[in-house]
């Protein structure tokens, strides 16, 4: 007997709305994988599939299917919309960012299913503009449990908090991600249901649970699992909001923004800092200001707007030249906001194509860092260097400083330490082809690094 199938009509509709062909949405579906640390073989022929009802696409395929056609839309399309319903956040209420907080940790220790197969959205980017403050604000408030929370409770949190981002810069994101979100999910989280002896108290401890959800959304950035990064980002935001609605709720846009950048997926980035730097100018020290003026600059090389992003970085070098009082914790684990100025200058002249400027910014970056506190800091601008010289067709320097970045990387839990190894292949099989001399031996060392 011939099994019937029933097509995805949700699918089919979506799909041709879109405008898109089978073969140009295969090719999307693909890229966002990619994003997400995943290689698919996907082909049309998949997409014919599914929309026929011959096949069901499997693991996080469907969330891919709807982020890029997401993206080919201007507007959210969800797994439920095309037929393929699936765990897009299978959290407790949005509007409770402590249970969600707490939720997202126990997955991680858990190793839960939805996380895994999270999945990276650029609609995602935007959350922070819809969001409604006061209406969280008034329903956490009304949420106070029995016991007492002081200052010291808060210092821990900052305590190990510290300690585990400083072990991350070292050992990679891989080190330590259990135990941290752990800490967050069982013991942090929880004490934001407790009672505060005053205002200053309440907003330390939201600050201090917020700098640690930051911390877990880091290390997975780290470890090429963006989707839940992404989580993480939007549920620090939240209780950012709670702790400074200003300055720290800044901050956390800026991390959205930071992570669609660094996927190459600038859609709604300019939109979020701008609104970023409506909340944080009047109320953030100049070092903070210039990493805020400084993501604005790559958010518009980005999409091309090259005065704008010229404009955007003299802020930033202007800003960094005002001393008016300490940077916060929650932007200085980001290392000397000098440093990170420079290095994210390499990156907007990276993307204007000014090779020999990129090429001065990394090596300014390279001094204001310290080598040992910022290994990892040290090894992928040393990876950026290096193509900033072979931009230039200096093959020489470049596989010196391709050496250095490989020596730094060695024994690192990063996924961002990896892509950056496998992406001087290309050049390396040139080079060993001219035989520039140390490449094939670079060559040999990269390809048993990446086993």
């Amino acid at each position: 007997m011939t099994t019937r199938h029933e097509p995805n009509t949700r699918l089919r509709d979506a799909v041709a709305a879109s405008g898109y062909t089978y073969e140009a949405l295969a090719r999307a579906v693909r890229q966002v994988a990619a994003e997400n640390g995943e290689v698919l073989q996907t082909g049309k022929a998949n997409i014919s599939h599914w929309i026929n009802g011959v096949r069901r696409p499997t693991g996080r395929i469907p969330q891919y299917l709807a982020e890029a056609l997401s993206r080919r839309t201007g507007r959210s399309v969800t797994t439920r919309e095309i037929g393929l319903r699936g765990d897009d956040a299978p959290l407790a209420s949005a509007e409770d960012p402590v249970a969600t907080a707490a939720d997202l940790g126990r997955a991680d220790v858990e190793r839960s299913r939805f996380l895994a197969i999270a999945a990276f959205t650029t609609v995602g980017v935007t959350m922070p503009l819809g969001y409604d403050h006061e209406a969280t604000s008034r329903l956490l408030r009304a949420r106070t449990g029995q016991m007492t929370i002081g200052e010291e409770d808060v210092a821990v949190v900052r305590h190990i908090t510290t300690a585990f981002m400083a072990a991350d810069e070292r050992l990679g994101g891989g080190h330590g991600l259990t135990t941290v979100t752990a800490y967050l999910a069982d013991t942090a989280a929880p004490l934001l249901r407790g009672r505060f002896p005053g205002e200053h108290v309440r907003r330390q401890a939201f600050g201090a649970v917020a700098e640690l959800a930051y911390l877990a959304g880091w290390k997975h950035h780290d470890l090429g699992q963006e989707g839940a990064a992404q989580r993480y980002y939007q549920v620090g935001y939240q209780l950012a909001c709670e702790a400074d609605p200003h300055a720290h709720a800044a901050w956390m846009m800026r991390a959205l923004a930071h992570q669609a950048l660094s996927l190459k997926q600038p859609h709604h980035c300019v939109d979020l800092v701008e609104g970023a730097l409506t909340r944080g100018l009047g109320h953030v020290d100049g070092q903070t200001e210039a990493l805020l003026h400084i993501t604005h600059a790559r958010a518009y090389a980005a999409v091309g707007e090259k005065p704008l992003a010229a404009r955007a970085l003299l802020s930033a070098e202007d800003a960094l030249l005002r001393d008016d009082g300490p940077q916060p914790s929650y932007s200085l684990v980001s290392g000397p906001a000098a440093g990170t100025v420079a290095s994210h200058t390499a990156r907007t002249l990276t993307d204007l194509a000014d090779h020999p400027g990129t090429e001065l910014q990394h090596r300014a970056a390279l001094t204001r860092w310290d080598s040992h506190k910022y290994k990892r800091v040290h090894a992928l601008t040393h990876a950026d260097l290096g193509d900033s010289l072979a931009a230039q067709a200096r093959a020489d320097e470049a596989i010196a400083a391709w050496t250095t970045a490989l020596d730094l990387m060695d024994g690192m839990t990063s996924d961002r330490t990896r892509k950056a190894i496998a992406s001087i292949r290309p050049a390396l099989a040139t080079y060993q082809r001219r035989k520039v001399p140390g490449a094939a031996q670079l060559h040999r060392r990269v390809r048993e690094a990446l086993v």
